[in-house]
């Protein structure tokens, strides 16, 4: 059964949903900083929990609409900003005599401007992208075809996280062949990750519109991203 409404409200699955995407982009961020290899190409350890945020931001919008999935983008900015904020605090108070991990510490939550710069500018442009295709490819396709939606989606979003993020963080210092190696690894695997957890959105977004007796379609809203 489809649901339709303009007016969806702020509930406890709702809030539920939203903890976990800002729970796992602050998570992704801090474990980004371990570089693995993977069938012989490079990649972040974030790989393994980052694109479970599109999946989420696929589900939010789905079924409560651009508006409040942009809600939850811009929280999870925040929330982001604000852990920073406090590792770099962090960072600047003094060690206790005995204890020899700030190094560690600094290796491992100690962002670059620079890299903090292109995190924040990838994550903005890729989960709000993401967002509003979906939110118009909805209204154009009528609600069919939730499979071609989200990994149509995810293939421009993943891409313009991907372009940026790499883009600021590595131009000049790796070289171009390498870049754009990078890059397209990353943009790849992140595609193929939500392909391959098509099934499983459809039985969450399934289960979050009959919980919710919700469906929104944004056919008068515009995708401002603010």
């Amino acid at each position: 059964m489809s649901y339709d409404s303009t007016n969806p409200r702020v509930t406890s699955l709702f809030v539920i949903l939203a903890a976990l995407f800002v729970t796992l982009l602050i998570t992704s961020n801090i474990i980004a900083a371990k570089i693995i290899l993977v069938w012989g190409h490079i990649l972040p350890a974030a790989i393994v929990l980052f694109p479970i945020t599109y999946i989420l931001g696929d589900i939010l919008t789905e079924v409560y609409g651009f508006r409040f999935a942009r809600r939850v983008i811009l929280l999870g900015f925040l929330c982001n900003s604000v852990a920073v904020v406090g590792f770099w605090a962090g960072g600047l108070l003094p060690s206790a005599p005995f204890w020899e991990g700030q190094d560690s510490y600094n290796a491992i939550l100690g962002y670059t401007p620079r890299l903090l710069m292109a995190s924040f500018a990838g994550y903005l442009v890729g989960e709000l992208s993401n967002s509003m295709i979906l939110s118009r490819l909805k209204v154009v396709t009528e609600g069919r075809w939730l499979w071609a939606r989200t990994i149509s989606s995810t293939v421009v979003g993943q891409g313009a996280d991907s372009v940026v993020f790499i883009t600021v963080a590595f131009a000049g210092t790796l070289a171009g062949s390498s870049l754009i190696e990078l890059l397209i690894t990353q943009w790849i695997v992140k595609v193929l990750y939500e392909t391959a957890a098509t099934p499983v959105t459809y039985a969450v977004v399934g289960y979050v519109k009959r919980h919710e007796g919700l469906d929104v379609y944004d056919r008068k809203v515009p995708l401002n991203p603010l």
